[in-house]
């Protein structure tokens, strides 16, 4: 049963990232997952100095807030200084994240926290972090429960806002001039990227958080070019990593994270060369077609 939840999670955690990753890699904007899961760690410090607690609740509720301040910051460095996207989310990132090294080390006698245990969630432990009923039910596994939440409302924006992210996404300037609040989308997208960030990287850590923001987005757009086909193949690859990074795991009993990391790499690796192979092999059927010059 220990597999099935953290396998499950991993699933959720897959599905979830993916989807919004298909908007991120279209956006140009594929890094803000990794500047979101760093600028968010001077809000839960501060989230555990002003609660004293380190419950779930306010932790995702202050790294949510810095999540969010973090996307306003990167759209602000973009749009009003006139930065470049990846200078401006470059900037946000480390700033806020040695903001957040500066207020564990202030505070080190009085904050029970370090940045490996924030950055660097364990999926293996799942398992035994368990949500129980008002009467004592065991529910299960409370990253399955708070993922599952996640992923239902990362459903509900989409295909209820489909339309909006489409053409604000391809092509921001036509959705300006026929009355589309182009930032306004862009926010509530952030925002829920943020929520995913946040709630994921608690239970499987920021590296893949990160990696499936990225990757599987990133391995179907080689393989379509329909978005709807996109949405629905990342999920798919992102579900096989997962299975089969945790497969490698097991074999070689090592990291979970960094063998479903990996795996993501190694299908999206195997992708880009097929594909090349077959640009290349098409270049040279065209050639072979062409009729060969003969001199006068």
């Amino acid at each position: 049963m220990t597999d099935f939840w953290i396998i499950l999670t991993g699933c959720l955690v897959a599905v979830s990232c993916s989807l919004l990753g298909c908007f991120l890699v279209l956006r140009r904007m594929a890094m803000i997952g990794d500047a979101i899961s760093h600028a968010v760690l001077p809000g839960i410090v501060v989230a555990f100095l002003l609660s004293g607690s380190r419950e779930s609740l306010p932790m995702l509720v202050g790294a949510g807030l810095l999540g969010v301040f973090a996307t306003f910051l990167i759209e602000f460095l973009h749009r009003r200084v006139r930065l470049q996207s990846d200078a401006a989310i470059g900037i946000t990132f480390t700033w806020l994240f040695a903001l957040g090294i500066i207020l564990i080390s202030l505070f080190a006698g009085q904050v029970d926290l370090d940045q490996d245990c924030v950055l660097y969630g364990e999926i293996a432990y799942v398992p035994i972090d368990l949500l129980f009923s008002p009467i004592g039910t065991n529910l299960g596994p409370r990253a399955v429960w708070v993922m599952g939440s996640v992923l239902l409302i990362i459903i509900f924006f989409i295909v209820t806002s489909y339309k909006e992210l489409v053409i604000t996404t391809f092509d921001p300037a036509f959705a300006l001039s026929i009355g589309y609040a182009v930032a306004l989308w862009h926010y509530l997208l952030m925002g829920v990227v943020s929520l995913t960030t946040v709630a994921a990287f608690e239970s499987v850590g920021a590296i893949l958080v990160v990696a499936f923001l990225i990757v599987p987005a990133a391995t179907a757009y080689l393989l379509t070019h329909h978005l709807k086909t996109m949405l629905w193949l990342s999920c798919v690859i992102g579900v096989a990593a997962t299975v089969l990074g945790y497969a490698l795991a097991v074999w070689l009993n090592g990291s979970i994270t960094g063998a479903i990391a990996t795996v993501s790499g190694v299908i999206f690796g195997a992708v880009a060369v097929g594909k090349h192979l077959e640009k290349r092999n098409a270049a040279r059927a065209y050639a072979n077609k062409q009729p060969t010059s003969v001199p006068a």
